[in-house]
Formats: C-alpha cells, sequence, structure tokens
C-alpha cells in the first residue's frame, strides 16, 4: 500500500469511461429498506436488462452474498458467457460509491483506488459495511490497491480520461466528508491518484439526491471536450437556478489544454416522487459499456430526446433506454449502481 505522500503528482490517471473495459461491476439488489417488497421485482428486471445489454461486450462481475442467493440470481438471469459472480456480502447496490475506482499506471497495468466511503457523510450507519465490501472488490480485482485514506464516492467526479475532473463544491468540500482538507488539498489528493490536473468546480447538483450533490446527476463528459449538462425548463421547479448555474459554469470552463467546452443541454425528466419525497431521477446518470450505452428513462416525454442527444456521442455503440422509475425509489441510478474496471495497456 502506499499513502498519498508517497506518491508523484500524475503517478496515476483515470481512464473516460468509454475507454476500453475489462468488465463492469454490480451488486445484486438485497436491502429491504432501500427497495421494498413492492418494488424489489421491478428492480430485479432493470439489472436483468443491464446484464443483458452489457455482457454481450465485456465481463459482467456481480456480487452475490452467498451461495443460495447465486442460485437464485443466476436462475433468473439464465447463462450467459461473460456472467461472473463474486460472492462478497453487501449492504446496499452503490458499486460507484463504494467500490474501488480503476486508474491506469504509467506501464500501463492497472490500480484500484479504494477510497473512505462514510455512507454520503454517515447519513447510514447500516450501510458503513460497504467500505468493506469496496475493498474486497479491490483485492479480487487481482491489481495493486492504493489507499489514499480520505472519503470520496465515485458519482461527485467525472473525467475525461485526459486529465480534466468534473465535481461539485457541495459534495467534495461538504464538511462531512474531510473537514480537515482544503479545497486545494482536496484536488492534490485527485492529482495524485486519479492524475487530474485541471479542475471544473460545478456548485450544488439535484432536488432529492441524498449524496449532497454528485455530479453524475448532474453532467458528464461524452468526449475529450464535449459534457453533456441538465437543464430544468420550469422556472417554478427547485432545480431550475441551480442547473442554470451550473450550465453557465461549463460554459465558461476550459479542459486541461485551455480550449472551451462543447456543452449540450439536456431537459430534465419531470418531477418524480416515492412517498412524499423527491427523487433525483436524471438522464446523466448513463452507463458507458464497450459495446451498449444504458440510458435511465422514466416513462416521461423527455426520455427520446435524452436517448438521441446521449446516442449522438457514442456512434458505433448501442444505446439503450432502461426504464428506472423503481431503481431511482431507492435514490440512485444506473451509473450509481455500476463500476467500469478499464482495460490495461501493453
Amino acid at each position: 500500500m502506499k499513502d498519498s505522500h508517497s506518491l508523484a503528482p500524475q503517478t496515476y490517471l483515470m481512464p473516460a469511461e468509454w475507454e476500453r473495459h475489462d468488465g463492469t461491476w454490480l451488486a445484486w439488489p438485497n436491502d429491504p429498506l432501500t427497495f421494498p417488497e413492492e418494488i424489489i421485482g421491478r428492480v430485479e428486471e432493470t439489472y436483468r436488462r443491464m446484464v443483458v445489454e452489457l455482457a454481450p461486450g465485456e465481463r459482467v462481475n456481480l456480487l452475490v452474498d452467498d451461495e443460495a442467493m447465486e442460485r437464485r440470481v443466476s436462475a433468473f438471469l439464465g447463462e450467459h458467457a461473460n456472467l461472473s459472480y463474486h460472492r462478497i456480502r453487501t449492504a446496499d447496490v452503490w458499486m460507484r460509491d463504494y467500490g474501488p475506482t480503476f486508474v491506469r499506471r504509467p506501464d500501463g497495468g492497472l490500480a484500484a483506488v479504494k477510497w473512505i466511503f462514510n455512507a454520503w457523510g454517515n447519513k447510514y450507519d447500516e450501510l458503513l459495511a460497504d467500505n468493506r465490501a469496496g475493498m474486497e472488490v479491490a483485492r479480487v480485482s487481482g491489481v495493486e490497491v492504493l489507499e489514499p485514506g480520505v472519503v470520496l464516492e465515485g458519482g461527485s467526479i467525472d473525467t475525461n480520461g485526459q486529465g480534466t475532473c468534473l465535481t461539485t463544491e457541495q459534495c467534495l468540500l461538504n464538511r462531512n466528508r474531510n473537514p480537515q482538507l482544503t479545497k486545494e488539498q482536496v484536488q492534490g489528493y485527485l492529482t495524485r491518484f486519479l492524475g487530474f490536473t485541471n479542475f471544473v468546480w460545478l456548485k450544488e447538483g439535484i432536488a432529492g439526491d441524498d449524496t449532497d450533490g454528485h455530479v453524475d446527476d448532474i453532467a458528464r463528459f461524452v468526449g475529450d471536450r464535449r459534457v453533456v449538462c441538465m437543464v430544468e425548463e420550469d422556472p417554478s421547479d427547485e432545480n431550475f437556478e441551480a442547473l442554470k448555474q451550473n450550465l453557465a459554469l461549463l460554459r465558461a470552463a476550459r479542459d486541461e489544454r485551455g480550449r472551451s467546452l462543447e456543452v449540450v443541454p439536456i431537459s430534465m425528466p419531470r418531477r418524480k416522487v416515492g412517498g412524499d419525497e423527491r427523487l433525483p431521477a436524471s438522464y446523466a446518470n448513463f452507463y458507458v459499456g464497450n459495446s451498449a450505452v444504458l440510458v435511465p428513462t422514466f416513462d416521461d416525454v423527455n426520455d427520446r430526446a435524452a436517448i438521441e442527444k446521449i446516442a449522438a456521442a457514442f456512434p458505433g455503440r448501442k444505446v439503450v433506454g432502461i426504464n428506472c422509475e423503481a431503481l431511482v425509489y431507492g435514490f440512485g441510478g444506473i451509473h450509481c449502481v455500476s463500476q467500469q474496471q478499464p482495460s490495461a495497456r501493453a
């Protein structure tokens, strides 16, 4: 293991999500508090669709609690040549946040950066155990494991794979994450472990997001300079002003080479609620696989336009809309439950 002080800047680099994967990591849903009985069947069907679309292009590494769960899930999913099961017990499904961030070393090999997961600022004590599950994923991946010793979730950052980072002040500078660190020190860790040399700081996330403003519900790179950005058309909606401000920040931002970004606005789906709570439904929570791009849909009038705009950025890949009305009931989406393991380079 290496600590942050032993690493030279830019030793490692986080690839863009659209670069070649060896596989995708998922954890099978099993928390009745997140997905109660009336929801879980629809969530499992969402997972089945994800596996069916991803497996033709890459290995799908699926976490199950034990042998009994593996038997049940394998019977439900059926046979897939690229599907592997790992008996690693999890509290919940949010692999993006508690799983490792895979990076490339200078020699082209891989390393797994295992951040501390504190359940989004110690909001959910029962989910803190997934910090251990994330470390088990890092270890069974068979690559070098790095432990920076700071709190970070994968959904709070996005990159073009060239050194530019998208993130939000609401999350990364929140005092419930790393109160001992300044903004400059946070950037220092991201430079050392992820190779980020340029930072685009947005402000706040969307309403209903219990992660304190994860960027993967707001804006995502879909190319070296191209970014899709969520916008709200209704001035009376609580997301209107925050998303308007983030759009302006992106239009003023520059990449690592000083070039302006091409910003593609995508209209938000209509307000979604679960019980009395607003849900963080967003088209930005898509996932880019080797052969397919999975876009969350919500039986909404804006679904088709969102799919078309994202598809325009990924010619040659199958772009699939997957209904996530049940998945977002748990306050997350397709990107939140997935984690890519990029391919090593010779």
